[in-house]
């Protein structure tokens, strides 16, 4: 395009001076303005031409920026893809795991509730056991009761020792000795034997000092009445004394006193298999 227009120009030119003597001066300008018009033609097609150029060259460009982000793109969306396969393979080992272990804390749960079922169930009967065997010694202030999974049997002081002994009288011998019967079909059963008196400070009782030493004292020659006259295994048997620290009345009244001054024997499962089930 650009010859053509060079060309044209010559020609025009040439043809003009070779004719301007025979041109009149109207004609001569109409080719003046023709060449200007095509001079101007020329300029506005170079421009243009550039303009195209220009915009050919972005283009390319673009298309080469484009093309690296469509690039960057597809290896980013490669690698989330890769992460989300990866992220719900681990979900479904974890969900899978989850079900595992809940499936087996459910097993172990009733397990213990079964245990804890027949501990209760055997606490029960033993408490029916035992009400049966001390009828007879509830006149005398016997009581059978269940507390916290475990079956207390409480003996008033006068219902086993003399006012002021730790020596065990006839009757308290008798109530032992029924209680003792029951006991010893009962292995499976520990026994705690707790001492408990009132507040009043002990006077002239020879080397028995406080309420400390009755409670104990008391509570030991019970155990081992059960144990060298019963035959009730040591090993299942505990004496404490708890002196006037866990009262049940007032230490104001003497009903309340009454009550506070007692033997308690506390009879409580074994729960061995309860235990290791909970270690596991």
């Amino acid at each position: 395009m650009k010859n053509t227009f060079l060309a044209l120009a010559i020609f025009l030119f040439a043809s003009t001076i070779s004719s301007c003597v025979i041109l009149s001066p109207k004609k001569y300008k109409a080719l003046l303005a023709k060449q200007d018009s095509l001079s101007t033609g020329w300029t506005e097609s170079q421009l243009k031409n550039e303009s195209l150029e220009q915009l050919i060259a972005r283009l390319k460009t673009d298309t080469t920026n484009l093309s690296g982000q469509l690039n960057d793109l597809k290896s980013q969306y490669a690698e989330m893809d890769a992460n989300y396969t990866k992220l719900r393979s681990n979900s479904s080992n974890e969900i899978n795991k989850l079900s595992d272990d809940l499936k087996k804390r459910e097993q172990r749960l009733k397990e213990v509730e079964e245990v804890l079922r027949k501990r209760d169930e055997a606490t029960n009967q033993l408490k029916a056991k035992l009400q049966q065997a001390l009828l007879g010694f509830t006149k005398n202030g016997l009581t059978v009761e269940i507390k916290n999974g475990k079956v207390y049997v409480s003996l008033t002081d006068k219902l086993l020792f003399p006012s002021g002994s730790i020596i065990i009288d006839e009757k308290g011998k008798q109530a032992l000795t029924q209680l003792a019967s029951v006991l010893k079909q009962q292995p499976e059963i520990n026994i705690a034997v707790e001492g408990h008196t009132d507040s009043q400070k002990i006077n002239n009782l020879g080397q028995i000092k406080d309420n400390w030493d009755l409670s104990v004292l008391r509570s030991t020659s019970v155990v081992r009445f059960l144990t060298d006259e019963q035959k009730v295994e040591s090993v299942r048997m505990t004496a404490t004394g708890k002196g006037e620290f866990q009262p049940l009345g007032p230490n104001t009244t003497a009903e309340g006193r009454s009550k506070n001054r007692r033997i308690e024997i506390v009879l409580s499962p074994k729960l061995d298999e309860l235990y290791d089930l909970i270690k596991q």
